[in-house]
């Protein structure tokens, strides 16, 4: 069943309280700390959101000729997401172009909600692949999605990318902007597996000014909300440093270790 995330995030961070000692954060720096997590995190899922369509269309086999491998998918789309259809076109010798749509009524994948439609296109094949999907007519959760995100295989290594921008989801006057790098973990499929991780710059920007954020491995597995573990290191456009931990600790809950500056960190219990 489809959630709504901005609930439990607010939810999760209820619990955000202050530390003792004489170096703890004030109450006025805990609440923008809350704030800025909470900005975080709705960014956040709109880039997870972004790579997830990847994973609707399975990954190219190196050595398979490109258009044979497309039909193929196309073929199989329906037993694995009834929800969605596509169509193959030819772009040139060397291209092709895959039409993804989702029903009108929107399509459940990995607890997210699409609507509209991604095209993907697949270049090469063979010995080198290279596939960007432009994500403009499409929704997540509701969000429009000015997103462009894609892989390269069959090289000396496989990349994959996520440059995603747009609003803050129930953050009226914010945006943001991130340009990830997503890897895989040892034994974990590239995309379209269980959990994913990415790494990279990104801006939140609102009227108090732009805030520099850089993610260092964060893990999200699929269905969830919030990463499992990895760090988000904000840099405010007012000189400050939050730097948001997160860890699991039972099945779906975790936690979130919050430091201000140099300040004593605070530990939020999380659902995610």
């Amino acid at each position: 069943m489809h959630r709504a995330p901005v609930t439990v995030t607010c939810l999760a961070l209820a619990a955000l309280a202050s530390g003792c000692g004489d170096n703890a954060p004030t109450e006025e720096e805990i609440d923008d700390a809350k704030a800025r997590v909470e900005r975080v995190a709705a960014s956040t899922h709109l880039v997870r959101g972004a790579l997830e369509v990847l994973g609707v269309m399975p990954v190219y086999t190196c050595g398979e000729p490109r258009r044979g491998f497309l039909g193929h998918a196309v073929e199989g789309l329906a037993s694995r997401v009834s929800c969605a259809k596509a169509t193959v076109t030819a772009v040139d010798d060397v291209t092709d172009a895959v039409v993804l749509s989702f029903n009108d009524g929107g399509c459940d994948v990995h607890g997210l909600r699409f609507t509209g439609q991604a095209v993907l296109e697949y270049r090469g094949g063979e010995d080198l692949m290279e596939m960007s999907a432009d994500l403009r007519g499409m929704t997540v959760d509701g969000q429009p999605l000015n997103a462009e995100v894609g892989y390269g295989t069959c090289g000396d290594e496989t990349r994959l990318f996520a440059d995603v921008m747009g609003d803050v989801p129930g953050r009226q006057g914010h945006t943001f902007h991130v340009n990830s790098r997503v890897g895989k973990r040892e034994g974990l499929p590239i995309i379209g597996g269980t959990s994913l991780v990415f790494d990279g710059p990104g801006e939140l920007t609102g009227p108090m000014g732009t805030d520099r954020v850089t993610f260092s491995s964060l893990l999200y597995e699929v269905g969830n909300y919030l990463p499992k573990e990895g760090v988000a290191l904000v840099e405010t456009a007012g000189g400050r440093t939050i730097k948001m931990a997160f860890q699991p600790v039972l099945w779906r809950v975790g936690k979130v270790e919050v430091t201000v500056d140099d300040k004593e960190p605070v530990t939020v219990p999380v659902v995610r």
